[in-house]
């Protein structure tokens, strides 16, 4: 059996890791654009702040490292086109130039995403960057110890992290997202509302509700951001806007979803027989809600590409979905979600939804510390399903949020939480764990 993948970043290196293991005497051939994989961009704002010493610590594989398996790595090779009829390929080798063709029994795909860029003037103004891969991680720690003012464009988790890292740089940020709340596809109003005192309360300035328009500058470099409202000063800009589906390859002759994100049964498999996909070039199934998705996360392309593994000769191993659960640290607080807010549900689906909000200690008050959290339950109106969560607080809690995410996927409803088993030790809670208590509070 030969197995051609293109792309190997998360999926396409999990893929190919998992089927060596099982399939040793597979013949398993990778083209990769770059000349690196496994790059974790998450880590890129631990890096410009110092926590990572250096961007190169945020890989956790390599090409010569998948070589040692037995897996041909084919670095700075581009795939130019696909041949699904008669299982071929075009390649073309960056560094040659040259191009030639090459066959296989089974094809994966994993071609990642690519950050979103608006077509604005100025765009091509020097010290406007990127934050994706490794060679956007290089440029950024090169430039960000000769900038005095960063703006950063858009209030996602990326956008929110490289806030927090520039600011503890002594830099002067601005933070700006068109919408009117920071991390508003993650939280509802009174966790942002946490998040962004932190800021505040650290000098970053939050401009929120404007949508930026163009860029000026000065000798070919960025000098301001200018968006439908004001103008901002600005040295060094980060663009993190958000991601698409690295998908014009396939664009056409596999099924996808309106924005390009290739559409994959329970089972990793494409509308093409032979043909898989996985990681944040593909749909997702979104259990919440019960619809397909593009939520591109690392969590979903290492377990997508282990299931192309296990699923390459026939079907055994099924998708189960994801809840697109995920944290952050900002400073002192740390916070983390799971499934549907109350915004998105009212934006995003039909659901009849309500939610439950309290502010518990974690752990007995006759203890000699303890501190409070904030946690909130979405859930259904009439059956009481468990569509999401969020929790925040100065100690890290963030874990129930992996909990809840296996909740919402088993679809428990309130009174079942409310009665599950979690043990009591007044080292680390009360009788009622936090996640009783939240779904008790509704169903008294």
């Amino acid at each position: 059996m030969k197995v051609v993948v293109i792309g190997c970043t998360h999926a396409g290196t999990s893929a190919v890791v998992n089927l060596k293991i099982l399939y040793p005497d597979a013949e398993v051939v990778v083209y990769e654009k770059n000349d690196n994989i496994s790059f974790l961009s998450c880590g890129i704002a631990l890096s410009v702040g110092k926590i990572v010493t250096e961007p190169e610590k945020l890989f956790y594989n390599s090409p010569e490292n998948l070589a040692q398996s037995g897996i041909t790595t084919r670095m700075k090779h581009e795939v130019l086109d696909i041949d699904f009829d008669n299982k071929k390929i075009k390649v073309k080798d960056l560094c040659s130039s040259k191009e030639f063709q090459d066959s296989y029994d089974k094809l994966i795909i994993t071609l990642g995403s690519w950050p979103i860029v608006p077509k604005l003037d100025g765009i091509d103004l020097e010290n406007i960057l990127l934050c994706k891969n490794y060679n956007h991680a290089k440029i950024i720690d090169e430039k960000k110890s000769s900038a005095k003012n960063v703006v950063i464009i858009g209030a996602g988790y990326i956008g929110v992290e490289l806030a927090e890292a520039f600011e503890r740089l002594g830099k002067h940020v601005t933070l700006i997202d068109a919408e009117d709340r920071i991390m508003s596809k993650y939280l509802d109003k009174e966790f942002s509302d946490i998040a962004e005192k932190e800021f505040t309360n650290r000098g970053i300035k939050l401009v929120l509700g404007e949508k930026v328009v163009k860029f000026k500058g000065n000798n070919g470099k960025v000098e301001k951001v200018i968006t439908d409202k004001g103008e901002y000063e600005g040295d060094l800009v980060v663009l993190c806007i958000g991601f698409r589906p690295n998908t014009k390859l396939i664009e056409g002759k596999l099924d996808t979803l309106k924005n390009g994100a290739i559409i994959i049964d329970d089972y990793m498999r494409t509308s093409r027989e032979d043909v898989f996909a996985a990681g944040d070039c593909c749909m997702v199934r979104y259990n919440p809600a019960k619809d397909n998705r593009y939520i591109p996360l690392a969590t979903n392309a290492v377990r997508m590409g282990l299931l192309i593994a296990r699923n390459i000769e026939k079907p055994v191993l099924r998708y189960m979905g994801t809840q697109g659960t995920s944290g952050i640290k900002i400073y002192d607080v740390s916070i983390a979600s799971t499934g549907l807010t109350v915004e998105s549900a009212k934006a995003t689906t039909n659901l009849e939804i309500d939610s439950v909000t309290i502010h518990e200690n974690n752990r007995p008050e006759f203890m000699p510390t303890f501190d409070e959290v904030m946690i909130k339950l979405v859930f259904e109106k009439e059956s009481k399903r468990i569509v999401g969560g969020q929790i925040a607080s100065k100690i890290d809690m963030t874990e129930f949020m992996n909990t809840l995410s296996v909740v919402i996927q088993n679809e428990m409803t309130l009174e079942e939480l409310a009665m599950t088993d979690f043990f009591f030790q007044p080292h680390f809670n009360k009788p009622w764990g936090i996640l009783n208590s939240v779904a008790l509070r509704r169903i008294n």
